[in-house]
């Protein structure tokens, strides 16, 4: 294409030259005797062939410009198609510097996790020796206080003191049987913390041998119903949570000297909590007799009741904590953590409510009054108030102290609530959260024992 060009012009040029009118001399005129000057002009075909010459040096410069158009328009695209490569090549090489972070991250979360765990083995292992080393004291007091009796009938042969030692053997004997049940209850206890370290050693030759941290289920976890081999000595959730159990569900337990039965398993970060009772959208009718609430009622999966007698057979030994959380019709949360015993069947399922120091308000509809309150229902008034039955005025069954404090196992009402006072409050209540005439939207009881509080209070 250039090569044309210049050959154009190169023809072009001559006619240039040719094209404009020139001055020549010439001689003088005949007419008028005097010199006259003459203008000579190109010929026709010289124009013709001048103006077709810049005609397609004209088309030859459109056609250049257009191809040059061309090339520079795929030199833009290119451009583009390398911007958007370079975009993309510093996002994954920042993407990939922000996972070299969190794998560092994970590293030394795992490292943290190890040295916290050896403390916890070495914590319990020097328990095990200080329980073994009471254990050792015990069954010496009992040998000591057996050769006392021993020498006591020996030597005493009058027949006038033979009442007092009589006394004194049955005063020794009871002694002797507290004395083997501290001590029982101290192997039990001895045998709890063995299989937690064997649970935490195992945890932690796993851990190094798969090199990664163990993950803990999100708040949206997936619940499924799970009976794992361990699950056959287990005496709760938290246990279960210290042999490796992290997903939330149902398993089955069997505490000290009780049948096992399932239950429902919530597993946090910090353990394992046994759920007592769930309502969220009204499926079970909660209005049940004594019988019913003793022995438990509902679909683990959706809304229940454990039972009185499961409670209690869990928390028997001491040491628990019970966690209630409740939720109302705006989707504001509300939770009670408060330390408590559950008596048994002679006591009327009593509860006991210790905690040091001052309730705070929204513990106040159960904490203080909690020194001993029975178990009640609509068939057995149990409750402090000695002119009503609460379980027959309101509904369902609770550790009432009065009608007014709460109970969260009342009639389940959608929002808006009944117009009618008598119906609004024989609803789910919690007094100093929402007041009595508020029918909460769902609740959840769970309980576990004090020292999922303790490593709670030392991961914040």
């Amino acid at each position: 294409m250039k090569t044309s060009l210049a050959v154009l012009i190169l023809c072009i040029v001559p006619l240039l030259t040719t094209s404009f009118p020139f001055e020549r001399k010439g001689g003088s005129s005949t007419s008028g005797g005097g010199k006259e000057k003459r203008v000579q002009y190109a010929a026709w075909d010289d124009v013709n062939v001048l103006a077709h010459g810049l005609l397609q040096l004209g088309q030859g410069l459109k056609e250049h410009v257009d191809k040059t158009k061309v090339q520079i328009r795929d030199i833009s695209t290119k451009l583009k198609i390398f911007n958007r490569t370079v975009t993309e090549f510093g996002k994954e090489s920042q993407k990939l510097q922000q996972e070299g972070e969190a794998l560092k991250a994970r590293a030394r979360g795992l490292e943290d996790r190890e040295g916290r765990l050896l403390n916890v083995t070495v914590e319990l292992r020097d328990r095990a020796e200080e329980m073994q080393l009471d254990r050792r004291t015990l069954v010496e007091r009992v040998s000591r206080l057996e050769e006392k009796v021993e020498g006591l009938v020996q030597t005493e042969r009058n027949g006038t003191d033979a009442r007092h030692i009589q006394l004194m053997l049955e005063a020794q004997n009871k002694r002797i049987d507290d004395l083997m049940e501290r001590i029982r209850l101290q192997q039990e206890k001895l045998d709890k913390q063995n299989v937690r370290i064997r649970t935490l050693q195992s945890q932690i030759q796993q851990s190094r041998q798969r090199g990664d941290v163990p993950r803990s289920p999100s708040p949206d976890a997936v619940v499924e119903q799970r009976d794992s081999p361990a699950a056959d000595t287990a005496s709760d959730c938290h246990e279960l949570f210290l042999r490796g159990e992290t997903t939330s569900g149902v398993y089955t337990v069997q505490p000290f000297n009780s049948e096992p039965f399932q239950v429902y398993c919530e597993m946090t970060p910090a353990g394992g909590w046994t759920v007592i009772q769930r309502r969220q959208d009204g499926s079970v009718d909660f209005h049940q007799p004594w019988e019913a609430y003793e022995r438990g009622f509902g679909n683990l999966n959706g809304e229940f009741w454990l039972g009185l007698e499961k409670m209690h057979s869990i928390s028997k030994d001491g040491g628990y904590v019970l966690n209630i959380a409740m939720s109302d019709w705006n989707g504001d949360l509300a939770s009670v953590r408060l330390p408590f015993t559950l008596g048994g069947p002679s006591s009327k399922y009593a509860l006991y409510v210790k905690k040091e120091g001052p309730f705070s308000p929204l513990e106040s509809s159960l904490g203080p009054d909690a020194n001993a309150l029975p178990f009640s229902t609509f068939d057995q008034d149990n409750d402090l108030k000695s002119d009503a039955n609460c379980a027959m005025n309101l509904s369902g069954g609770w550790w009432f102290s009065s009608c007014g404090q709460s109970n969260l196992n009342g009639r389940y009402f959608q929002s808006p609530p009944p117009k009618q006072r008598h119906q609004r409050k024989q609803g789910i209540f919690w007094k100093t959260w929402r007041g009595r005439y508020y029918p909460l939207r769902s609740t959840s009881i769970m309980m576990a024992p004090a020292e999922i509080q303790e490593n709670r209070s030392r991961e914040s």
